[in-house]
């Protein structure tokens, strides 16, 4: 078995293999819940009130067409996207429906293994009408940003944490997805890594779908620098890690490819 085959073990469910070895998850052996959301300082802290989502912000409506015109965009004009639309693109991709009692689980605007939600929403913004060039992480309890960092190198920051691909330099958003590991392996062990991906995947394409609704463009990137991301967001890359990331900006209807 070569390197690629063994690591294969991934992709695999684990689900027998864990019966086999009569492996116990957390949740079965009472260890206590983990936080459904990361906990945040009020004091001292700057946020963004972002407007509630309304209908009339949703340019097609027709799903339909939505999927088939559904590309990669790379090539963005200078237009700013407005924080109207930014409030879309975050509710539309994180946004919660329901909370269950205790906060046992939270039902949001994408599928989750369990219900688990592992990950976090983190929000460079270079040209959002209305707010500061700046790190910042979505709070979807309160449908707001908490601001993590200012950076004047923010754009040549950003471009680095995804492997210096230049279109990001020209949109007007990159969201950064990182998940909370244990959130999920908290109920299902090893088989957790494949559902915090799976995640990943549902949250990028509702993205991309919420994007072409507002005829905003959108590119996912898998190619970024995990240890310099993880340390860009201030996050400790053990409990807390990058899994995926997306540009958002205005098409330039001039796009070739």
């Amino acid at each position: 078995m070569n390197n690629l085959t063994k690591h294969r073990f991934f992709l695999k469910s684990k689900l027998n293999w864990m019966e086999k070895k009569s492996v116990k998850t957390d949740q079965e052996q009472r260890f206590p819940r983990p936080d459904l959301f990361k906990p945040y300082e009020k004091k001292g802290s700057t946020f963004v009130h972002l407007p509630i989502p309304e209908k009339t912000i949703v340019k097609k409506q027709d799903i339909f067409q939505i999927i088939l015109d559904r590309r990669s965009h790379r090539n963005f004009t200078a237009e700013a996207i407005t924080l109207e639309e930014l409030s879309w693109l975050l509710y539309a991709t994180q946004g919660i429906k329901e909370i269950g009692p205790k906060q046992a689980y939270s039902l949001r605007m994408v599928p989750s293994g369990g219900a688990r939600h592992s990950l976090v929403t983190y929000i460079a913004v270079l040209n959002v009408d209305k707010v500061e060039p700046g790190i910042y992480r979505y709070l979807p309890q309160e449908h707001q940003l908490i601001r993590v960092l200012l950076d004047d190198d923010l754009v040549t920051n950003v471009k680095k944490c995804c492997h210096n691909q230049v279109f990001t330099e020209k949109a007007s958003a990159i969201f950064f997805w990182t998940s909370v590991p244990y959130r999920s392996e908290w109920r299902y062990h090893l088989e957790a890594h494949r559902y915090i991906l799976m995640d990943a995947g549902h949250v990028c394409q509702n993205l991309y779908l919420a994007g072409e609704a507002i005829q905003l463009g959108v590119c996912a990137i898998g190619a970024y620098d995990q240890l310099f991301t993880d340390q860009y967001l201030k996050i400790d890359g053990v409990n807390e890690l990058a899994v995926y990331a997306a540009a958002v900006g205005t098409k330039d209807t001039k796009e070739k490819s």
